[in-house]
């Protein structure tokens, strides 16, 4: 039988999973989105267009290939369908080749608005959520009060009168105002929309896939540092973004995984609220930020930047097993005369060398300092060809890791990648 590959991001996400999954998509027959919802953007790049998805797996776009959202995944049905829509104007028809679980959950219109009305009820504790209902949707869900999918075909309208009248409490609770006439016209329409894809028990098709010898690579969105066990609690996502939500958010068994794809900025960025310990306030930051074009695919927000911290990443390859890294934005640091990776955290003159439960402003990164290559990589396509310099940097991760760094990215479309024997 063969065995699922996995890949997802190893830091705050926005690690450019999108591009990666597209470029191995090839090699499968089946990609499988295992977690998150539509507050993950993913961005691709290639035959001078670019493309944002949100909740569709990021192999689409190879035309012989089924796309799976898994159970583990929370789905608004409108702006599902407004991607949807979008891509079948840009000629991507996905209504053979996109299926559904019946068991992902729905993101429904009063979802929106509680997670608009909890957030300001913190104040200055605020996350720095989305706004998209993902943590109400994953809360009900862990409280048994959720609506999934396959419920649009068994008694679906009194379950959602249900689940309003409960929100509808919560919020007047909060002295929220709202009209969902307009939101919930949509919000049904767009359920409608959504009967034409192929609604499947997932979990039984992608193992009845495994066992006739076809490949599965499972997508996640958001990254490790994310996790909402494992992460900067509280500043996390509401789901398992590590290698083991791939098996809850699919209904694949843990020996059913194979390899671990690992990717990582060769920089470290980060949205919203939480810890950060190498971002840099300075202009050498603001230089990262507009270099990389650092802002969030969906919700446009300036991301904060950093060096790369690898007590960070070794935590991150710990947890979830990786035995393949995958360099993004390399090309970011071509004109950086120095540049400078974390190496461990100094608090109250104890040195650090893991990644610890208090992550707060106390944690001071230790950096080593590595010369810049001072050259366009852009059009690189052996690894041999890259300046000394940067060699240099790559292996020092490799060494440090552990782990082989398998593909580098030299820029955002698809043919600017490396991949390494």
């Amino acid at each position: 039988m063969k065995k699922a590959d996995v890949i997802l991001g190893l830091q705050w996400g926005d690690e450019g999973k999108g591009k990666v999954v597209d470029v191995l998509t090839p090699n499968y027959q089946i990609v499988a989105r295992f977690q998150g919802g539509p507050n993950a953007g993913h961005t691709l790049e290639f035959e001078g267009e670019k493309y944002v998805l949100r909740s569709i797996p990021s192999g689409i776009f190879q035309g012989d290939k089924i796309n799976v959202i898994g159970g583990g995944v929370v789905l608004d049905p409108v702006l599902f369908r407004e991607e949807a829509e979008a891509l079948a104007r840009s000629g991507h028809d996905l209504t053979k080749r996109l299926y559904i679980s019946k068991k992902a959950h729905l993101i429904l219109p009063t979802h929106r608005l509680l997670d608009a009305a909890l957030e300001a009820a913190k104040g200055s504790g605020k996350i720095g959520t989305t706004g998209r209902g993902i943590g109400p949707t994953y809360t009900d869900k862990v409280s048994r009060n959720g609506v999934r999918v396959g419920d649009i075909f068994l008694d679906f309208k009194a379950k959602y009168d249900r689940a309003k009248a409960r929100h509808e409490t919560t919020l007047r609770s909060l002295g929220a105002t709202y009209d969902l006439t307009e939101l919930e016209a949509k919000w049904f329409d767009a359920v409608e929309y959504l009967k034409q894809f192929r609604i499947i028990d997932s979990e039984q098709f992608l193992n009845d896939s495994l066992a006739a010898d076809n490949s599965i690579l499972c997508e996640g969105a958001q990254g490790t540092l994310l996790d909402v066990d494992f992460g900067s609690y509280p500043f996390v996502t509401s789901s398992n973004t590590v290698c083991a939500g791939a098996c809850i958010g699919l209904g694949l068994a843990p020996n059913r995984i194979g390899n671990v794809f690992g990717i990582f900025k060769a920089y470290c960025t980060r949205v919203g609220s939480g810890p950060f310990p190498t971002e840099l306030h300075d202009e050498t930051g603001k230089r990262l930020r507009d270099i990389g074009h650092e802002y969030g695919a969906v919700t446009g927000r300036e991301r904060r930047c950093g060096w790369l911290d690898l007590v960070a990443l070794k935590y991150s390859i710990m947890l979830n097993g990786v035995t393949g890294l995958i360099m993004m934005k390399s090309d970011v640091l071509n004109d950086f005369d120095t540049i400078r990776v974390c190496t461990a955290y100094e608090r109250d003159g104890e040195r650090i060398e893991y990644f610890p439960y208090e992550v707060d402003d106390r944690l001071r990164p230790i950096y080593r300092e590595f010369p810049g290559w001072k050259q366009d990589i852009n059009r690189v396509r052996r690894y041999e060809d890259f300046p000394a310099a940067f060699k240099s940097y790559v292996e020092f991760i490799e060494q440090e890791t552990g782990v082989p760094v398998k593909i580098i990215s030299v820029g955002p479309d698809r043919h600017e990648t490396i991949v390494r024997d």
